[in-house]
């Protein structure tokens, strides 16, 4: 990861963008020598200039300082799409459709990789009259414990909060086929394909 911005992606956005060095400095009121030589390892841009610098790049100042820039090629937004992020420091849990640079309390987070039931992470899942009752045999102690229980299908999603020293038990309205997810806070997120 890059601890500031790069020549090479000012270079890379700026033609994706179709954009001339000296179309480029007009829009940020620099020399496009400047440009050139932020494009060439020779300088720097000010911390001031950042802004308008992400901003006719199209991109997010964090995408531009780490070098990294989110596409999204699935312009339908299909909520099996989903990604979740969690922050370690205060425990928000974001969703997003689709993957995005997320950042909270001053860090990114990288996007979470669901993990196929185990032994522990045992995702039980009952139908009752037009309801899917979920339960799981997990701890449920301030150390160790499931965060949220999700239930993603093509066109919803339905996320329940959960919290420690409560039983893990939730109900969906069934609304066909989709998945289940579960978040541990200690070992990552769980997914059972219903």
């Amino acid at each position: 990861m890059n601890n500031y911005v790069t020549g090479k992606i000012i270079k890379e956005l700026r033609e994706k963008k179709k954009l001339t060095q000296l179309e480029l400095a007009k829009i940020i009121d620099v020399s496009d020598k400047t440009i050139s030589k932020w494009e060439t390892a020779k300088g720097l841009p000010d911390i001031s200039l950042l802004e308008r610098l992400s901003k006719s790049l199209g991109v997010s100042i964090i995408e531009l300082i780490k070098g990294e820039y989110i596409t999204n090629k699935n312009k339908s937004g299909n909520m099996k799409n989903s990604k979740f992020y969690v922050c370690p420091i205060c425990g928000n849990i974001i969703h997003t459709i689709g993957e995005n640079l997320v950042s909270c309390c001053g860090i990114t987070l990288p996007v979470l990789e669901a993990e196929s039931e185990d032994k522990i992470h045992s995702i039980n899942c009952e139908v009752i009259e037009n309801e899917y009752y979920i339960t799981m045999n997990h701890p449920m102690t301030k150390q160790h414990y499931i965060s949220f229980i999700a239930y993603f299908t093509n066109d919803r999603c339905e996320i329940v909060k959960l919290y420690p020293e409560q039983n893990v038990e939730v109900r969906f309205l069934k609304r066909g086929k989709g998945t289940i997810y579960a978040y541990c806070n200690k070992d990552g997120l769980i997914k059972k394909v219903l």
